[in-house]
């Protein structure tokens, strides 16, 4: 646990919410007195974990990825034969 004052929340703010960010509780004290505890909401998560590129190009594209050269080619695929 970890603890800080009134005037650490004012003036370093962002070294108390990166404690609590990591999992510490903070003790806040005024003039000396505890004054409020601080808890993180939920343990520290994990980076999401994106599947392989070419599983998600396939799940997009399932019929392979678009043969153009440029802008107008793109437009031409999208819109098909009007």
């Amino acid at each position: 646990m970890k603890f800080a004052t009134v005037a650490d929340l004012r003036n370093k703010f962002a070294l108390v919410s990166r404690w609590i960010y990591e999992g510490e509780s903070v003790t806040i004290k005024k003039r000396g007195r505890v004054f409020a505890i601080l808890n993180p909401v939920k343990k520290k998560q994990t980076p999401l974990a994106w599947p392989p590129f070419e599983e998600r190009l396939q799940r997009h594209f399932p019929q392979g990825a678009l043969k153009v050269t440029g802008t107008k080619d793109v437009i031409d695929e999208i819109r098909g034969n009007y």
